[in-house]
């Protein structure tokens, strides 16, 4: 980064759907600073730790800087011509769908838009989809099935208006801090408010939640099956909204009525009375929002989940109005944009369908395709399956790493190393599917790209680039126009620059609209280059009377205008094999997808710094696993091995591992290789939420714990993880067995030479080995072995980074130990400030502080995004008597 005068740009965040505000400031010296917009109406100036963070995310460290054939720098002009080359030459040999484009909700809308078009309107073929069908597909599939089209009804200040929100496979708390404070905020000013959170681990967001209803694997449907009987039997109908506004109640109803309340508590696993009393909150509030995202989503019942949902508020006419309304969140920062160009395989543009042949015939009319697909192409897992049985020889994968994300990701991995024709758009030099690429390609990053992106409120945020491109890098947008010019069709994109793609994206969805569909942005048309500059955030649609809220009225976009239930079976109980643990994957607080951005900050990783299975006490007790030892969890699928994280917040018989942890940060964690590729039948996304596993303890001959200025060689070690820290790494280490030479083992893995002062302790007796290195005054490495989990207060070793250290200090580093005035303030919980556990129960041993708020005055921590508060509240109640004494 170029060292340039200060200046502030507004933009917008890139993680996750809340879609927040950001405040990027340059600094002279090319570092940035990181603020929320406090004029933003997603955030209102809070960012949660992840977006606070950005700033340290931007180094060009392990950047892809140029392009790449074959392993070997190339020029932009022979990566351009050889991509438009080898798909032009499938194309003619196996026809067009024998190739395929996977994009991602990272790209911005710009982007997306040109893909689709390039994909769908000029080679002819569906075969371009996104990794927003693993997260987001059901939700699309079950409000086109409810309303005629994808509408997520409402907008986040509803959130704040209702009386009770029901939070359903959705940990905002971690997954949308944002959001969650929102809530949580609302619930301070009225106590009154009422949470429920329907989810089968207590997770972060049950701290907020009057009601956790544990529910057990795709119980969802029963649940909200039953509920709709509830609301029958109790007359909490709305007959006139039913019968002016909807069709298919009778139906829906019939099924229902089959649900008593005994047969729900069965099907989910749930004490009668905790239903009961979710439905009672359900029928005496009327100010609703059902909150739902990825637990509802990930599963082969998804759609059928969100109508059930949708059902319920349909039937009580709580939709479209202030403070009630199904509300489903996405998971990255333009899902939505995605869904509004098209970027799904069965989409075509602007909320049009493949099945509408007057759609097909006005896109192709205004985007001159000259082969415009004719049909839907293939979803997410069939595309990879695609690829595996060489129907598709050449593919394009931007800004995603399905090699790690897709179910059964060894096979995804196979099928890529197997296919003809690989080109990967990325901006990082190494990731797990970069490494399966014939051709890679630099893009743009996050603060030197330019668009749009529509987060969950169906809210437009302009993204600024306020950073030069570094290297070679394009952003996406470019890139695929540069090869579609080549490969003939100059005359579509001869975009320069993205006002142009989005002015021709806003023309596309008022073309020969009037009213007919819901994605409307005809009062966009026409905006000057200045204007979309200035962009404000605005809510689609946007035509002649904006709408906060969509379906007040009760006019929906079927053909009839009315709102359809749709009547939903719920599936027999999922239960598992003898000796099997249902698993759940999913994210943790701190860290992003597969951590090419996340994993280069070092306090994002100071939370949590490995990847880990969380299990039952009970379990573990049964399996014999320790806390904080190793375990690994199999099935058919292939192997991962883990730290183990014992805790009573999860399920008996159940397992959670994070999804974050790839071959670049662990030996072996990538999870969704364990993950079957079964999908929903209506939206074709996968139960990524519901493998089987069998679970064993695994006991290494040592542990150890690790801090280096350099990243180690690590290839030969049975288990290893790596995290970034303020001047170097650390790093999680354990063997199966004792490499006997302790001292030749680690100057091999550590590169140390021959004739370096390596410290080193042992006690035989124990198996205990401690090593050190120190060059002028400075820590190089220390590593701590011990035969089990190593007690070493990782933060207080990381932090020796950063201190002098003189002959006489360097006792204290090899033993492990800070020196009374070198104080520990254990692991981080507040990643915003950097507080740890330590000074957290010291606040409120030696402090008094006996609340969030309090320890919040004093030590900062839990005051900025509020993601910790519920760890904090933990750390209080645990310490909270030793206080008394």
């Amino acid at each position: 980064m170029n060292a340039q005068a200060p200046r502030t740009v507004k933009t917008t965040c890139p993680y996750c759907g809340v879609g927040c505000g950001v405040l990027a400031s340059r600094q002279t010296d090319g570092s940035v600073t990181i603020k929320g917009d406090p004029e933003h109406p997603a955030n209102f100036g809070r960012l949660c730790s992840k977006g606070s963070a950005l700033g340290e995310t931007l180094s060009l460290e392990g950047r892809l800087l140029y392009p790449q054939i074959g392993g070997v720098r190339a020029s932009w002009e022979d990566a351009l011509d050889l991509v438009a080359t080898k798909f032009g030459a499938v194309i003619a040999e196996h026809g067009p769908d024998a190739v395929a484009i996977y994009g991602s909700g990272q790209l911005l809308t710009e982007d997306y838009y040109v893909a689709n078009k390039l994909m769908k309107g000029f080679l002819g073929s569906g075969n371009m989809d996104t990794n927003s069908r693993l997260c987001m597909a059901s939700s699309v599939a079950g409000h086109k099935r409810a309303f005629g089209s994808d509408t997520v009804p409402g907008c986040y200040e509803d959130l704040e208006l209702a009386d009770l929100v029901v939070l359903v496979g959705s940990n905002l708390a971690w997954c949308h801090p944002v959001i969650y404070q929102r809530i949580a905020a609302a619930k301070l000013a009225r106590p009154e408010m009422k949470v429920v959170l329907i989810d089968p681990r207590r997770t972060m967001s049950a701290d907020l939640a009057d009601l956790h209803l544990p529910i057990a694997a795709d119980g969802d449907v029963a649940l909200f099956t039953g509920l709709l009987a509830a609301l029958a039997t109790a007359g909490k109908v709305d007959a006139d909204y039913v019968a002016r506004h909807t069709n298919g109640f009778v139906e829906a109803l019939e099924i229902a009525e089959g649900w008593t309340l005994e047969r729900v508590a069965a099907a989910t696993g749930l004490a009668a009375s905790d239903v009961q009393a979710f439905y009672d909150l359900f029928l005496a509030n009327e100010k609703v929002v059902t909150v739902y995202s990825q637990g509802v989503n990930q599963s082969a019942t998804g759609t059928d989940k969100v109508n059930a949902i949708i059902n319920c508020h349909l039937a009580t006419g709580r939709i479209g109005r202030a403070g009630m309304g199904p509300f489903s969140v996405t998971g990255q920062p333009n899902a939505m944009g995605g869904r509004e160009v098209g970027g799904l395989a069965n989409m075509l543009a602007a909320h049009m369908d493949f099945g509408d042949a007057a759609a097909r015939d006005r896109v192709a009319r205004f985007w001159q395709a000259p082969r415009l697909a004719d049909k839907p192409g293939l979803k997410a897992v069939e595309l990879f399956e695609a690829i595996e049985a060489g129907r598709i020889k050449a593919v394009w994968i931007m800004a995603t790493n399905p090699v790690d994300s897709l179910p059964e990701a060894d096979r995804a991995r196979k099928a890529l190393k197997s296919c003809d024709f690989v080109v990967v758009s990325d901006i990082s030099i190494q990731t797990d599917t970069g490494a399966c690429a014939d051709v890679l390609l630099p893009a743009a990053g996050w603060g030197e790209k330019d668009g749009t992106v529509t987060n969950s409120e169906r809210r437009i945020s302009r993204q600024r680039a306020y950073l030069d491109l570094p290297g070679a890098a394009k952003p996406d947008w470019w890139i695929t126009c540069e090869v579609a010019k080549r490969m003939g069709f100059g005359a579509g994109f001869g975009f320069e620059n993205p006002a142009e793609i989005f002015a021709e994206h806003a023309a596309l969805s008022a073309f020969e609209n009037e009213g007919s569909r819901d994605f409307d942005l005809s009062g966009l048309t026409g905006l000057s280059a200045a204007d979309y500059e200035a962009l404000v955030p605005v809510q689609w649609p946007v035509g002649d009377v904006p709408a906060k809220r969509m379906f007040g009225g009760g006019q929906f976009y079927t053909p009839d205008g009315k709102a359809r239930f749709v009547a939903v079976t719920p599936p027999e109980p999922r239960r598992p094999k003898p000796g099997h643990f249902i698993l759940n994957t999913g994210r943790v607080r701190d860290h992003w997808h597969t951590m090419t951005r996340t994993g280069k900050a070092a306090r994002l990783s100071a939370h949590m710094a490995e990847p880990f299975a969380e299990l039952h006490p009970d379990d573990a007790a049964r399996l014999k696993v320790a806390p904080a030892g190793l375990v690994r969890l199999e099935n058919d699928l292939g192997a991962v091995l883990v730290r183990a994280l014992v805790t009573d917040r999860q399920q008996r018989g159940h397992v959670f591992v994070p999804m974050h942890w790839t071959d670049q940060f662990a030996a072996n964690a990538r999870v969704d290789a364990l993950v079957t590729a079964r999908t929903d039948p209506h939206s074709g996304q996968p139960a990524l939420k519901m493998a089987e596993v069998r679970v064993r303890a695994v006991k290494p001959a040592w542990y150890g714990f690790a801090i280096a200025r350099q990243r180690p060689e690590l290839s030969g070690l049975d288990y290893w993880a790596l995290a970034e820290a303020h001047g170097g790494v650390r790093l999680e280490l354990t063997g199966m067995d004792d490499p006997g030479d302790w001292e030749a083992f680690v100057r091999q893995v550590f590169d140390i030479a021959d004739d370096a002062a390596l410290l080193s302790v042992h006690d035989s007796r124990s198996g205990r080995h401690n090593f050190a290195l120190f060059e002028n005054g400075e820590v190089v490495f220390a590593l701590f072995v011990s035969p089990e989990p190593v007690a070493v207060s990782r933060q207080w070793a990381v932090s020796q980074f950063a201190e002098d250290h003189p002959p006489a200090t360097r006792a204290a580093i090899l033993a492990g130990r800070p020196g009374a005035d070198m104080p520990d303030v254990g692991a981080i919980v507040c990643s915003c400030f950097s507080v740890g556990v330590n000074s957290i129960a010291a606040a409120v041993t030696e402090g008094g502080c006996l609340s969030v708020e309090q320890v919040g005055a004093a030590l900062k921590a839990g005051t900025n995004c509020g993601s910790c508060r519920s760890e904090i509240k933990g750390i209080i109640d645990a310490h909270r008597l030793e206080a008394a004494e």
